[in-house]
């Protein structure tokens, strides 16, 4: 992930509006807001949105709904969105599937990714490399040199083929030419990796930490640039693979064909939200990072993760479940 675009939705100002949108503006929102979630309920993705909905509720004056539409890998939610009328009264917030990885995965969607209006970026959640106690190693280092003494002999969960899990692993062993097994299963409980079935699996910090903290997982890398005020001791992946960078983000876009506008003065609101004490408390409690950037950002943002994917699909032969 190019860190200048990262920094630039950390540190994102404020896009006014054009002075022909004022009238949509004035007018906007004038009924009820429904946000569609691609995802089953409950888990932080589900809560984050419910924050923002609520504040929004509150700023305007108007319902803001959130509405759980899962399956399809994501894309059954976005396709209804993308039938929407664009007026701003429907939105997708999403983790990065329908917006980044699925036109590279499904050669037929009932939508155009491309398509969607940018909003913003709302928060990014950094995802951590964690393995079963039991294995004999405890670093990126470790596991490397582990892996080519012993091709195939290791194993590594995800929440199936095509996931971003799944990538994130490929992109590990495209980085390092190393061979471990692929195990997938429907969601990120980390039962079997608990248990010694499975040996590794990327997962959220927020899933894992818990865990981490007891023992019961390992921990030998984050996928943040950086390393993380949570685990101070814990490296980056990039301190040894240069580049590599895997966060977990959610976004916010209008239909095709929506007012731009509509788009900046949502942007605008969801980004004042974002900044409230209490608000960015509540999503650093879920081991989030509040972001709460600019349409142009948003679109340059999604742009650069679709490409980066791309290569990480094409170059290792992914193919979906």
């Amino acid at each position: 992930m190019n860190k200048e675009i990262m920094s630039r939705l950390i540190g994102a100002a404020l896009l006014a509006a054009a002075p022909a949108g004022a009238l949509a503006q004035d007018n906007y929102p004038s009924r009820m807001i429904k946000i569609i979630l691609p995802i089953p309920g409950g888990g932080s993705a589900d809560i984050l949105p419910r924050i923002v909905a609520d504040k929004l509720a509150a700023r305007w004056g108007r319902p803001v709904i959130v509405e759980n539409r899962p399956g399809g890998a994501l894309n059954i939610g976005a396709e209804a969105v993308a039938k929407a009328e664009p007026d701003g009264y429907t939105l997708l917030a999403t983790p990065p599937p329908p917006l980044a990885t699925n036109q590279s995965l499904y050669p037929k969607l009932g939508f155009d990714p491309n398509a969607f209006v940018p909003v913003t970026v709302m928060a990014i959640t950094p995802n951590v490399l964690v393995a079963n106690p039991k294995v004999p190693f405890s670093t990126i280092q470790g596991l490397v040199a582990f892996a080519k003494a012993n091709p195939g002999k290791l194993t590594y969960a995800s929440s199936g083929a095509g996931s971003t899990v799944h990538l994130a692993m490929e992109l590990l062993k495209i980085q390092t030419g190393i061979e471990i097994l692929h195990v997938p299963y429907k969601g990120l409980v980390p039962t079997d990796l608990l248990a010694g079935r499975v040996d590794l699996m990327f997962n959220n910090l927020g899933n894992t930490l818990p865990q981490i903290k007891s023992g019961a997982l390992k921990v030998l890398a984050v996928g943040s640039e950086k390393r993380l005020a949570a685990l101070p001791d814990v490296p980056a992946v990039s301190e040894t693979l240069s580049g590599f960078v895997y966060t977990t983000w959610f976004a916010v876009v209008a239909p095709p064909k929506s007012p731009p506008e509509i788009a900046a003065k949502l942007s605008a609101a969801i980004a004042e939200i974002l900044r409230l004490p209490d608000v960015a408390e509540r999503i650093r409690d879920l081991s989030m990072t509040p972001v709460g950037s600019t349409p142009a950002e948003t679109a340059a943002f999604i742009q650069e993760e679709r490409e980066r994917w791309r290569k990480v699909i094409v170059s290792a032969g992914i193919k979906p479940d």
